[in-house]
Order: structure tokens, then C-alpha cells, then sequence
């Protein structure tokens, strides 16, 4: 099977040496270009096309968003964002996110040698898992396969504590990974004032959750914040998980619920979780909740939403036509965890009738 071709653009040159260098160190990767900036990228591209680009957001001639805009319409390729983790950087990759790219990951500004040395393995499996993303038009590569947690190293199973709690609010939990960042603007934007509580797991790095949850807020009818600990699950609300950190729905002192955000290893390979929030909406909620998964690589989610389901909640997946990559509903349909599989255009109005008819 052939390598993934690979194209780095960056301005910094010793950014552009040491990703090639890690990058290089994999036998399935091959760099086949670098470039300080789109123009000469373009240039490079048209003489071989890569199977993922890496690309860098502030660069000369032309930022990295234009150039991804540029891609995605012309000729739709994977691409890895690399990023700084400050405050600007973060809201510029949400929108690299909603631009179309696979993934962002951090990029120091400092300690490019700890980067090679201790990243390595971040940076590759963000290139693999991208040439993944488009699997009509790339090859498959496996990811070599790392220690994967399940849920219990943060919660227990149902059966060890059964669901108890009884309320007459309703929940909706929702999980989503690759191409998730799209589906949900589509999704909260169609949502009115009245939709029922929501709860959220995007897979996104830490420090862009806040930005991404900003600006969803500014477009929709919703109260759309990253979730605090201890803050209120109610209607009109959607709290989108903490990158790094685990999203849990527990019992409200005052009654209903509410969320808990609580350090812990990965679970599924993620932190945040789909599978840790599903399994808490499970024992606290019960049928009074409604579960949604949506596109995303992988299977984080599956075992959490049938759960769910045993638990006598409703539970909805993306149909495969309207997801970015079709990993998470498709496990969790084959785990018959799944009541109803629909287009991301009709899930907001499929989450209205559940609620209304409850």
C-alpha cells in the first residue's frame, strides 16, 4: 500500500524541518513538499498533489484560512491545521474547523525539540487520521493501535448504580468528532429558544472549545457556552464540553440537572468523551433523554449511546450521505444502539418532536 503524501506549509523554516523530520520518521508518510506560504504551495501542488496538507494560519501573500477556503473549493483535499494555543489562535482555528479542515493541533512557539521528541506520535496520527477522513478518494492506513480506556476509568456502569433520578426535564446529549464542527452550527442554528436542555462532546484541543462556543452563540437563537462546572442544564441551553476535560450530567441539588467537568484520563482514545457523557445521561436521565451522534472517526460514542437506548432514551444517528466521515454512527447502528438514522438537516426537528411529544 502506498505512502501518504504529505505537503507542509509554514513560514517558519525550522517548523517546516522538524515536521518533515518527524513526519519522515513514519514509513507509511511520505513529504513530498514544503512550502513558507500558499502561493509557492500552490505552485508546488500542481506538480504533485498531496493525500494531506499541513498547514500553518498566519503566513505571508496569503493566510492560512484564505488557502483553505481556496482548496476546499477547488479541489477538496485533508487538511491538519497547526496552530499556537493562545486566545487569537484558538478562534482562528474554529474557523479553520468550519472551513472544512480534519483536525488542529497545537504548534509551540517555543521547544521545537520537545515537540519532535515528545509529539511525534500526535502529529503522525494527525496526518493518518486525515488521509482517513476522505475514504472515497484516499487509501485506508491503520493507525497503529495505542492503550484504549473505556468509560469505566471514569464513571461506573449503570448496573452498579442504578438509575434512580426521577424529573420531568428532559436532556439532549450530543456526540460529534471529524467534520462535527459543521454539523453543529447547521444543527443549533435551526434549533428555536424553547429546544430542550442540550448537552455536547466535540472532539476539539483545548483552549479552542471557548472561541468555538462563542461564536455558535452569535449565531444562534440558543445559549451557547463551554460548559463550567455546576452550571444548569436547561432549556434554551447548549453546553459544549471543556477540550481536555471530561462533560458528566449528574443531579441538580435543587432538582434537574446539571453538568460536572472532571479531569481524567483519555476514554475511547478522547478526552473529552462521548462515551462518559452518554453513560452519565444514561443512569441520571433515563427516557427523558434523547441522544444524537454525528460524524466523527472512530467509535467513541457507540457503547455510551446504546446505554441510552437500554435505558429507554431515544436515540438518533447521522445518516451516512450527510456526514464528513461515517465511523461514529456506524458503529453505534451496529451496536443497535440507534432508534432512527436521519440527514443532519432533519435532526433538529426530529430533537422538537421528541421533545414536544414527551
Amino acid at each position: 500500500m502506498g505512502q501518504i503524501r504529505v505537503t507542509i506549509v509554514d513560514d517558519s523554516a525550522v517548523v517546516r524541518q522538524v515536521m518533515s523530520a518527524v513526519l519522515g520518521s513514519d514509513p507509511e508518510i511520505r513529504v513530498i513538499a514544503t512550502a513558507s506560504d500558499p502561493i509557492f504551495a500552490m505552485n508546488k501542488m500542481q506538480v504533485e498533489w498531496p493525500d494531506v496538507i499541513t498547514l500553518d494560519v498566519e503566513m505571508p501573500r496569503m493566510d492560512g484560512i484564505s488557502f483553505l477556503r481556496r482548496i476546499m473549493a477547488e479541489r477538496p483535499t485533508p487538511v491538519v491545521v497547526c496552530s499556537t494555543l493562545t486566545e487569537a489562535g484558538a478562534k482562528t482555528a474554529v474557523e479553520a474547523l468550519e472551513a472544512g479542515a480534519v483536525e488542529v493541533i497545537s504548534k509551540p512557539k517555543i521547544g521545537l525539540h520537545d515537540y519532535l521528541t515528545e509529539s511525534a506520535t500526535t502529529l503522525i496520527n494527525a496526518v493518518k487520521n486525515a488521509a482517513r477522513a476522505r475514504p472515497r478518494h484516499l487509501r485506508h492506513v491503520p493507525v497503529p493501535v495505542t492503550p484504549k480506556l473505556s468509560a469505566d476509568v471514569i464513571l461506573p456502569p449503570a448496573s452498579k448504580r442504578p438509575f434512580t433520578h426521577r424529573t420531568l426535564e428532559k436532556i439532549v446529549a450530543i456526540g460529534t468528532s471529524t467534520g462535527g464542527t459543521q454539523a453543529l452550527e447547521v444543527l443549533l442554528r435551526a434549533l428555536p429558544r424553547d429546544a430542550p436542555g442540550i448537552v455536547i462532546v466535540q472532539h476539539m484541543p483545548e483552549h479552542f472549545t471557548n472561541a468555538f462556543a462563542a461564536r455558535l452563540d452569535n449565531l444562534c437563537e440558543l445559549d451557547v457556552r463551554e460548559a463550567a462546572d455546576g452550571d444548569r442544564v436547561t432549556t434554551g441551553v447548549a453546553l459544549i464540553a471543556p477540550g481536555g476535560r471530561h462533560l458528566l450530567v449528574v443531579v441538580a441539588p435543587n432538582g434537574g440537572y446539571q453538568v460536572e467537568v472532571r479531569d481524567g484520563p483519555p476514554v475511547s482514545r478522547h478526552r473529552p468523551s462521548v462515551n462518559v457523557l452518554f453513560r452519565s445521561v444514561a443512569r441520571i436521565a433515563g427516557a427523558n433523554a434523547l441522544g444524537v451522534i454525528m460524524t466523527g472517526m472512530g467509535d467513541d460514542g457507540a457503547v455510551g449511546l446504546l446505554e441510552m437506548h437500554q435505558a429507554g432514551a431515544y436515540t438518533l444517528a447521522q445518516d451516512e450521505a450527510s456526514c464528513v466521515v461515517y465511523g461514529m454512527p456506524k458503529e453505534a447502528v451496529a451496536l443497535g444502539a440507534v432508534d432512527r438514522i436521519i440527514p443532519l438537516n432533519d435532526i433538529p426537528q426530529a430533537i422538537m418532536d421528541s421533545w414536544r411529544n414527551k
